[in-house]
C-alpha cells in the first residue's frame, strides 16, 4: 500500500468516526430534549468536533435531524416488511407496514413532526433530505407490492394507490400532535381510512 493509499484511508476513517460521533451526539441531545431545544453548539461539544465540522455534514439542525431518523425510520420499514409477510389480508398488511413507522414517528413527538416537515420541505439539493425522500419511495414500493399480493389492486393502479396510501400515513401522523394520542390511536386513524379507500376498489 503506497502513503498516499494510506493517507487517503486515515482520512476516511476519520471522517466516518466524526460522522458517527456527530450523528451520536445528536440522537442522545434530540431524544432527550427534542430538536428544537438543542443547538449545534451542544451537538459539537457531545461529538467533540468544532461547531463547522458539524456544518460539513449537516447543513442545519433540520438535516442533522434527518440524518438521525432516516436509519429509525429504514429499520421501522424493514420490520414492517416482516410484519406485512404473515398478514392474512391486505388491510392487515397494509397496517402492519404503516405500525412500525408510526411507533418510530412518536417516540419524540417534536421530532417525528419536525422529520416529517423536513421531509416534506426541507432542501431537495441535501443528501439527508433525498435519503428521506429515498424511504418514502421505498415504502410505497412495498404497499405497492403488498396490494398486489393481496389482489387489491390492478398492477397499473398499485403505484397510484400505494402513493395515496403513503400520503394519508404521513398526514395521519403529522395530524397528532398531543403526546396522549398513542401508536394505536394513530393506527386505528389509518385503519377507517383505509378501510375506505380498499372498499372502493
Amino acid at each position: 500500500m503506497s502513503d498516499v493509499t494510506a493517507e487517503l484511508g486515515r482520512r476516511e476513517r476519520n471522517k466516518r468516526a466524526k460522522l458517527d460521533r456527530i450523528t451520536a451526539a445528536a440522537s442522545e441531545l434530540f431524544a432527550v430534549h427534542g430538536v428544537d431545544d438543542v443547538t449545534t453548539q451542544q451537538i459539537a461539544e457531545l461529538a467533540d468536533v468544532g461547531t463547522g465540522t458539524v456544518f460539513l455534514y449537516a447543513k442545519s439542525k433540520g438535516e442533522l435531524l434527518l440524518l438521525v431518523q432516516n436509519a429509525h425510520y429504514a429499520e421501522a420499514l424493514e420490520e414492517g416488511r416482516a410484519a406485512a409477510a404473515t398478514a392474512p389480508d391486505a388491510l392487515e398488511a397494509l397496517l402492519a407496514v404503516a405500525r412500525p413507522i408510526v411507533a418510530c414517528n412518536r417516540v419524540q413527538i417534536d421530532n417525528g413532526r419536525t422529520y416529517l416537515k423536513e421531509m416534506a420541505f426541507g432542501d431537495a439539493d441535501e443528501p439527508h433530505h433525498r435519503a428521506a425522500l429515498d424511504i418514502v419511495a421505498r415504502t410505497e414500493v412495498l404497499l405497492s407490492e403488498t396490494l398486489l399480493k393481496h389482489e387489491a389492486s390492478t398492477p397499473a393502479d398499485a403505484p397510484v394507490l400505494a402513493h395515496v396510501i403513503s400520503a394519508i400515513m404521513l398526514l395521519a401522523m403529522a395530524s397528532a400532535p398531543d403526546p396522549e394520542t398513542s401508536v394505536d390511536d394513530v393506527v386505528r386513524d389509518i385503519a377507517t381510512q383505509l378501510a375506505a379507500v380498499l372498499a372502493q376498489r
